[in-house]
């Protein structure tokens, strides 16, 4: 399939790369060009504005927040106004439901269809092809989607044909995951403040009661304080939450916790923690705990 792919950070290029690897015909865009390089040596195309990344049959874009999606898609030389009639965009960014509704409605009065495919995994998963995906829009543009997402992903979850739902379901995983974080951050500050080693509490607790991956994930990452380089920096982790509160007001929803989480974001960046993974948030229940 002919392509346009727009955003190429660890998620994007990896994504990307698995497409080309699938056999598509991908052409490539990022701010930072030399991002493009080495998907070129894969057998990519770069394009040198987004307009001609959006000549194929498919965009795909995997941006950072609504502002970087919102200059692609609305820019005088944007997706919405350089993609062709019945072209598909796929948005994989985790973005506000109310941007997915705008889009939604802005490519259906430009005669384009649209689907929202948000992606859980971090880059070492996007890389390896078994990315989670999580899918809504309309049956026949999620039928020209599927064979690109089979490149990306080990298995894609429908969500219905309405695209914003997979945002929804996207902000409250990653709502989600946060809880897990901050809940093993205070375990581990308590056990290793009663001398418990923490390696071998978290090999006990992902061995036995939380054997699920997101434990194992983050448990390691606590245990060996390994929070650079980020693998999903935590102003990304502060976006994402603050965007499952939007969300959540809309629809009048309480989510107290996420209001706690919001709060843990804001002061890990006020301390200087921009370039740590969101699972340092984690450090601060060590350091409230007189741990430094």
């Amino acid at each position: 399939m002919k392509l346009g792919f727009i955003g190429l950070g660890q998620m994007g290029a990896a994504m990307a790369a698995n497409l080309v690897k699938a056999g598509h015909d991908v052409t490539v865009f990022n701010r930072t060009p030399a991002k493009a390089e080495p998907l070129v040596a894969l057998g990519a195309y770069a394009a040198k504005t987004v307009a001609d990344a959006c000549r194929g049959d498919v965009v795909m874009t995997m941006l950072a927040d609504d502002h970087a999606v919102e200059e692609a898609a609305f820019a005088d030389r944007g997706i919405v106004n350089s993609l062709a009639k019945s072209a598909l965009h796929i948005s994989c960014s985790t973005i506000s439901v109310a941007l997915s509704e705008r889009l939604t409605a802005a490519h259906a009065k430009a005669a384009q269809k649209f689907v929202s495919a948000p992606v859980f995994g971090r880059p070492d998963i996007a890389a390896a092809g078994k990315l989670a995906v999580a899918v809504a829009g309309p049956a026949d543009a999620l039928a020209t989607a599927q064979p690109l997402l089979d490149a990306i992903g080990q298995k894609t979850f429908v969500l219905g044909e309405k695209p914003s739902a997979a945002n929804l379901v996207k902000l409250s995983g990653n709502f989600l995951i946060a809880n897990v974080i901050e809940a093993l951050g205070e375990a581990v500050a308590l056990v290793t403040k009663g001398g418990v080693d923490r390696h071998a509490y978290i090999d006990l607790l992902t061995s036995t009661l939380f054997s699920a991956p997101v434990y194992k994930v983050y448990g390691a990452i606590i245990a060996n304080e390994n929070y650079e380089p980020a693998g999903f920096a935590a102003p990304l982790g502060f976006k994402d939450v603050r965007l499952a509160l939007a969300a959540a007001e809309d629809l009048r929803v309480p989510l107290p916790i996420a209001s706690l989480l919001r709060d843990r974001f804001l002061r890990l960046l006020a301390e200087g923690g921009e370039a740590l993974d969101w699972s340092a948030i984690a450090t601060l229940s060590a350091r409230d705990s007189g741990r430094s």
